[in-house]
């Protein structure tokens, strides 16, 4: 079977990380049993500029056809104040697609761990679940007067129960532990939160459940990040956590990102976004967008010992101090690149037999 993916490389630096990207991915495929065809289209800002359209209809065609999509970054101030923006690409891409939980990994590896601004030594290791299409980012009504603006944050049951039920999952296949991360002291969506959450949580027995408020959990992913394993959050909340959680890594430049529905593809991208005050510059860091690549491995096509590799070529190439300007070092894009394919190809030499 052959796996296809839809490759969307988008804008300003973009291009640049997605072909470190899809460099690894030929590599770690190599004598692997893994055969994939890639469907490269226009999308963002590439895609206003070639169709007039941030999603052209060939593009979203490509991607409801496709088992996995790669989006690398999109925007920039080639397109402020035009009419239709690269980011409305995103939100159409994310309604059709029916992405309605991201995720995303915080993890501080030994190699990672003297570029992290926190100072401790507990491993580092959560993953943020958050609700991708609705709250307060799509409620209605919403308006600006000259005298007042109005936001309207809203949930149904069926939007809370289907994203618990991804955290609760996930969690099945780690530590067996959800924090829900709310405001139920001031806010009636979030007391719902808890209610549904609550219910759904007695089916995972196995699973270790508790509640923070989002003002507290912020604090605690700085200042205690080891006792947390799964955290489960709303649309805003998880936005802003998960930019903090990113952080305490060293750099968004190292961090991915998955989105995904109930049945289709998924989307994986790096969570940072086109950059295009270094585009062109060649030290843009590949690593979230390789580790893209390495969630997608894992999750769409059940290759966790692939993901495996490149996780740890990575590991291997910082802790060697092989790293692009965002960490402090000297590295371009495509030294770093070279480094973990070259990496990948000795871990499998290594374990070659000898042949006499």
């Amino acid at each position: 079977m052959t796996a296809n993916i839809t490759v969307l490389a988008g804008d300003y630096i973009g291009p640049e990380i997605m072909a470190a990207g899809l460099k690894v991915l030929a590599a770690v495929s190599e004598d692997q049993d893994f055969d994939y065809r890639l469907h490269e289209m226009p999308f963002g800002g590439a895609g206003i500029d070639q169709t007039g359209e941030p999603l052209p209809a060939e593009t979203l065609k490509a991607a409801q056809q496709s088992d996995a999509v790669l989006l690398a970054a999109i925007g920039g101030p080639k397109w402020d104040g035009a009419p239709k923006t690269p980011e409305q690409g995103l939100l159409a891409i994310r309604k059709a697609l029916n992405l309605f939980a991201n995720i995303r990994p915080t993890e501080i590896s030994s190699a990672m761990q003297k570029y992290s601004p926190l100072k401790n030594t507990e491993p580092v290791d959560f993953v943020i679940v958050r609700e991708l299409t609705s709250g307060i980012y799509f409620g209605t009504p919403r308006e600006t007067t000259d005298t007042y603006a109005l936001d309207t944050m809203r949930y149904t049951n069926e939007e809370i129960e289907r994203i618990t039920r991804v955290a609760f999952d996930m969690a099945m296949k780690r530590r067996k532990h959800v924090t829900l991360v709310d405001k139920a002291n001031v806010l009636d969506t979030s007391k719902l939160w808890r209610k549904i959450v609550a219910q759904i949580a007695t089916e995972y027995p196995q699973v270790t459940y508790d509640t923070s408020y989002v003002d507290a959990a912020s604090m605690k992913i700085i200042a205690s990040p080891g006792q947390f394993d799964v955290i489960l959050t709303e649309n805003l909340f998880g936005d802003i956590l998960s930019d903090e959680a990113a952080q305490t890594t060293g750099s968004l430049g190292t961090i991915p990102s998955m989105s995904r529905g109930t049945d289709g593809p998924s989307l994986y991208e790096p969570i940072h976004g086109s950059a295009p005050d270094i585009a062109g510059k060649g030290i843009a860091d590949p690593i979230s967008m390789i580790r893209s690549v390495a969630m997608m491995l894992t999750h769409s096509f059940n290759r966790a010992d692939m993901a495996t590799e490149i996780s740890d070529a990575i590991n291997q190439t910082v802790a060697a101090g092989i790293v692009t300007p965002d960490l402090g070092g000297q590295a371009t894009t495509e030294e770093m690149t070279k480094t973990i394919i070259n990496h990948i190809k000795e871990s499998r030499h290594s374990y070659e037999p000898d042949h006499v």
